[in-house]
């Protein structure tokens, strides 16, 4: 069977995977993810006229934002686990039927219901997956292609956003206006006669409304684990038993260290779990030894034959290949074919016993490999508590300009662009980064301005938030706006929470983002030109060229 997917960086020529996801996913895999989304739509229709009556289901409220999740790049490959899925969601859209029905406001609302609002699974999964093949983007949604891509950059970014929500809301964060917000975004993408106009206005809704996600997600990492303060994290391994631990969930490694405690094992991280060393409540743990590797596109090759256990706690798994498929383990949304999947009780906790016994029968590493040191944890507290300093230096001429580098990593050709332009940047300007796009640079000595590093790591992509906060901050210091600062987006993306995020940049009115390897495959010329017309958005061209445009100014 064929399939259509664009919604990554990589796709298939730069148009669209038809026959398997450069991801890794099946053509049967795309088609059931495009069956939970339409599923999740059928929800979300019920649960936006159930909450206009007053009637609230939390377990669907999370569900809408997890099952959104698990549809977002290199997350779910598992068939089963999106079959169940898939009828999970019909099960959440009538239990909210029930609800409202039973409510005294609702009055006979079943007989109203549409198509999609009573849509009900296959029993077999081949059956769902030709169920599956009947939605995705070219048949569900609009026939104009200018509408349809701004349906997609809509789609995209409630993927991402969803991803952010749900790790709140693991935490405990939730926000009223965000979760009404998910009923209301997917039960618009039913709506055939929605105008370009108001998908437009829709798409700078949700750009607020993540911010507001965003804010809640730091929220719940900060109160749960403290401010990140800068902290020197050695790169490389101790001798003994090791965990990796991949993805972005806190609280995942949280209870592993919790658990590990004691034992003899050794815990990494790997790719965006980095910046959790800088957190107070998770760095106080001694056997958080380093981290390990580079980023996620790189897993295959540095995990190749190390005796330790894998974790992955969310997206950015690959294919696990057979010299260490026998000790990777999946959690939360993320899972693959055939690899133990460690679940959550009823009160939200995880046994890690599985993955710690491998770890320890294992052996582990046989010998110390420490490369070097790299410094994390400059995060919106730690900056702007030197924000006085930042302010002197840029007006005694010492720091002339601020660069955001970052964003996703990927392992298309052209991303060394971002390895090169930071090489570039002038000693007297420094650099910002996050995500997992920092790995193309920053295990590279940048040195300092006045006692201010030049590079400065904000976090995981989510901490996009962070660098948001900062800019405004540093706005207000300089008595302008954040346009008006001497300070240049170069953003690269991979997946769908660097969608939200870049909708978010220009709902606040961000100009002048440059970004790359490339666009966006569902983009449209039209929907590109009001871009570039609105918001500047440009692609990137060389570290030189771009380097010498952004200085002139």
């Amino acid at each position: 069977m064929e399939m259509f997917c664009r919604q990554c960086e990589q796709t298939a020529m730069g148009k669209g995977c038809t026959k398997m996801g450069v991801c890794g996913k099946t053509a049967e895999t795309a088609a059931l993810q495009d069956l939970l989304v339409y599923a999740l739509k059928g929800l979300a229709v019920v649960g936006k006229q159930a909450r206009e009556n007053g009637v609230r289901d939390e377990l669907a409220d999370h569900f809408l934002m997890a099952g959104l999740f698990a549809t977002v790049t290199n997350v779910d490959f598992d068939n089963a686990r999106l079959a169940a899925l898939i009828q999970e969601a019909v099960a959440k859209r009538e239990r909210v039927k029930s609800l409202l029905q039973a409510s005294s406001t609702a009055g006979k609302q079943a007989e109203q219901w549409p198509e999609i609002a009573q849509w009900n699974p296959a029993g077999s999964l081949e059956a769902l997956i030709g169920q599956g093949a009947e939605h995705g983007i070219l048949k569900d949604y609009s026939a104009h292609e200018d509408v349809r891509s701004l349906q997609e950059l809509f789609l995209y970014g409630l993927k991402g956003m969803a991803a952010y929500a749900d790790h709140a809301w693991i935490l405990g964060e939730k926000n009223e206006e965000v979760t009404a917000f998910f009923y209301k975004g997917l039960t618009a993408l039913t709506d055939t006669a929605l105008s370009a106009d108001a998908w437009v206005g829709l798409v700078m809704e949700q750009g607020m409304v993540n911010l507001k996600c965003m804010e809640m997600l730091d929220a719940g990492h900060t109160r749960h684990y403290g401010h990140p303060v800068p902290t020197a994290v050695a790169l490389g391994v101790k001798k003994g038993p090791a965990i990796v631990v991949s993805g972005h969930d806190l609280l995942d490694l949280e209870m592993l260290l919790q658990q590990t405690d004691g034992s003899g094992v050794n815990i990494y991280t790997h790719g965006e779990m980095l910046p959790a060393h800088g957190y107070p409540q998770l760095k106080k743990y001694k056997h958080l030894a380093g981290h390990f590797g580079t980023a996620w596109q790189n897993q295959q090759k540095e995990f190749d034959g190390v005796p330790a256990a894998f974790l992955f706690t969310t997206n950015c798994i690959q294919k696990p290949q057979g010299s260490y498929v026998d000790r990777v383990f999946t959690t939360g949304m993320v899972a693959w074919p055939g690899v133990p999947h460690i679940v959550a009780d009823r009160s939200g906790k995880k046994d890690f016993t599985a993955v710690i016994k491998k770890a320890q029968a294992l052996g582990g590493l046989a010998q110390d490999a420490m490369r070097k040191q790299i410094v994390v944890g400059f995060a919106r507290q730690a900056v702007l508590g030197v924000a006085d300093k930042v302010v002197a230096a840029v007006k005694a001429g010492q720091l002339k300009h601020f660069f955001l580098v970052g964003g996703c990593d990927g392992a298309k050709p052209g991303r060394n662009y971002y390895t090169e332009f930071a090489q570039n940047v002038p000693q007297d300007c420094a650099i910002l980064t996050l995500a997992c796009g920092k790995f193309r640079f920053n295990d590279q000595d940048f040195g300092d301005i006045g006692g201010i590093p030049r590079l400065l790591d904000c976090g995981q992509c989510n901490d996009a938030y962070s660098a948001i906060v900062i800019a405004s901050e540093l706005a207000k210091a300089f008595n302008c706006g954040v346009n008006d600062l001497p300070l240049s987006l170069v953003l690269s993306w991979y997946e769908q929470k660097a969608v939200c995020i870049l909708i978010t940049l220009l709902a606040l009115g961000i100009r002048n983002i440059r970004i790359g390897p490339s666009l966006p495959a569902f983009i449209t010329p039209n929907i590109l030109k009001v871009l570039v017309e609105k918001f500047n958005i440009m692609p990137i061209s060389t570290p030189e060229a771009d380097l010498k445009a952004i200085l002139k100014k």
